[in-house]
């Protein structure tokens, strides 16, 4: 059985992502998720705080709130990242260096294992086994990623979709949000 296009596509994401990871070390790479994570706990906690000032320049309450938490997250990331930025050059110059560049070549070729089979899950989700062509069907990597997002899968709650909307509309309110309900100022 012959590599196909799929191992290739695998091989290269993998090795491209490993190698950008190595380059920029283990810590830039961490700290980078890290700033992202930062930046949207930084917008969904102060988005409210913003939206009334957003409503002095547009009349639609879900405008000023999309708007208000884009402003506040662009700037919490700005700041987050050139601070985690300067914390991990001081790591890559250090002595530990070479370390933080070995770690971030697996951290980045997990990262593009990860990525290839979110790609899989929802190439499987549109297309249906029979009918996948043949380079993805006799891929030698193919069961690997299966059994991968069937594990990535099972990660999830049970009704992924509704959890995420109840903690994004808050847990403590028994009543669900109206989609046209006017924002309060608080």
């Amino acid at each position: 059985m012959p590599i196909t296009l799929l191992d290739g596509i695998l091989i290269a994401i993998t090795l491209f992502s490993a190698v950008l990871a190595m380059v920029r070390g283990f810590s830039r790479e961490v700290l980078a998720v890290a700033s992202w994570i930062a930046a949207a706990a930084a917008a969904y906690l102060l988005y409210p705080v913003l939206t009334p000032f957003a409503l002095q320049y547009t009349s639609s309450d879900k405008i000023a709130m999309i708007g208000s938490a884009a402003v506040i997250f662009l700037v919490a990331l700005i700041v987050v990242s050139y601070i985690t930025m300067r914390i991990a050059d001081f790591i890559i110059d250090s002595r530990i260096g070479a370390l933080d560049r070995t770690l971030g070549f697996v951290f980045g070729a997990a990262r593009g294992v990860l990525l290839v089979v979110v790609a899989m899950l929802f190439f499987n989700w549109l297309v249906p086994a029979p009918k996948q062509p043949e380079w993805v069907a006799t891929a030698k990597s193919k069961p690997m990623l299966d059994t991968l997002g069937a594990r990535l899968v099972n990660m999830l709650p049970d009704d992924a979709d509704a959890t995420i909307l109840e903690r994004l509309r808050g847990s403590g309110s028994d009543e669900p949000v109206a989609e046209d309900a006017p924002a309060t100022s608080g």
